[in-house]
């Protein structure tokens, strides 16, 4: 075939990799990819608008009302949000509530880790243990969890047994202003399983030459930990020092079944998210009690920005 001839027959081909023509027939099939793709996406896209943004649009504008959940609600501006400057209930409400995160959840995450360092070592029965670990996560949130620490730390709890047997007298843990607030940090810190698998994955993705080369160097163990490990993995830490840091600020079946939804004595368990509730369904007061969401969620966002901007000077990535 000649030249001419054969640059002809290229003509009426396409090159290769080119994309089909979407006209006519190729139309066709994918405005039904397109229309399937919608549909699978429809019960996630209804739950966002109709459960999360919804909701959040009226917050907003109930914050700015005074909204009793019987009458109409009323526009009052900002006076929901000045009102908050007077409340000493709510300042004590958020000292219980950064009391209990800068408490919390720094021992939480060093139990968690610590467990994790144990755990990576090659424990015979390993999977047992991570999943008898990571238990307390699934529960610790629930009611018969809250119901069980109020029996383990009431007056005549099973903590109060214990002490008996060695000859000291217990007192009422949970009615104690003075060490409320503390068993609900014990509550919390139990829960360390979630962040535990965390840090045992990070663990498992640390080459084992860096060791290795720390142990010819004649490294100890805790040298290896803080010169390789804790730097390593100090993405790990980040990502859950941010989660548990906006789960601690959103805490609330703890404190509600313990307390018995009272705060308990002297308000020394009133978090935040109590006193919300309390405004919100227990005085009616909707509107200062959507105010108080959105003080909670400007709280949140500022700690997350907060931690997001020191961790370029302590969060080191391998690339």
């Amino acid at each position: 075939m000649s030249a001419l001839g054969e640059l002809g027959s290229l003509r009426g081909k396409k090159p290769a990799g080119q994309l089909p023509d979407r006209g006519g027939g190729a139309g066709k099939v994918y405005k039904k990819d397109n229309l399937a793709a919608y549909l699978f996406l429809a019960p996630w896209l209804l739950g966002l608008f109709l459960i999360t943004i919804g909701p959040m649009l009226a917050s907003l504008y109930l914050s700015f009302t005074d909204y009793n959940l019987i009458q109409a609600p009323q526009w009052i501006g900002l006076e929901n949000f000045t009102r908050m400057l007077s409340d000493e209930r709510l300042h004590n409400s958020l000292r219980v509530t950064f009391t209990y995160v800068f408490v919390s959840v720094p021992l939480q995450l060093a139990v968690a880790l610590l467990l994790a360092v144990v755990l990576d070592r090659g424990v015979r029965g390993m999977a047992f243990y991570r999943s008898v670990f990571y238990l307390p996560s699934l529960l610790g949130s629930s009611v018969a969890i809250a119901i069980l620490w109020r029996q383990v730390f009431g007056t005549e709890g099973l903590l109060n047994q214990v002490l008996a047997l060695v000859g000291i007298d217990g007192k009422g843990w949970i009615s104690d202003p003075s060490t409320a607030l503390g068993t609900l940090v014990v509550l919390n810190v139990w829960t360390f399983g979630s962040p535990m698998v965390i840090f045992l994955a990070g663990l498992r993705q640390i080459p084992t030459m860096y060791y290795e080369a720390a142990a010819v160097d004649g490294a100890g163990v805790l040298g290896r930990f803080f010169r390789i490990t804790l730097p390593l993995l100090t993405p790990i830490i980040f990502f859950n020092l941010v989660l548990q840091i906006i789960h601690a600020f959103q805490s609330f079946t703890q404190a509600f079944v313990v307390s018995g939804g009272t705060g308990g004595p002297s308000d020394s368990t009133m978090f935040f998210t109590l006193y919300l509730y309390d405004r919100g369904f227990g005085n009616f007061d909707m509107g200062y009690a959507s105010a108080m969401a959105w003080f909670l969620l400007v709280i949140i966002g500022a700690f997350t920005a907060a931690n997001f901007f020191a961790s370029k000077y302590w969060v080191f990535y391998d690339d």
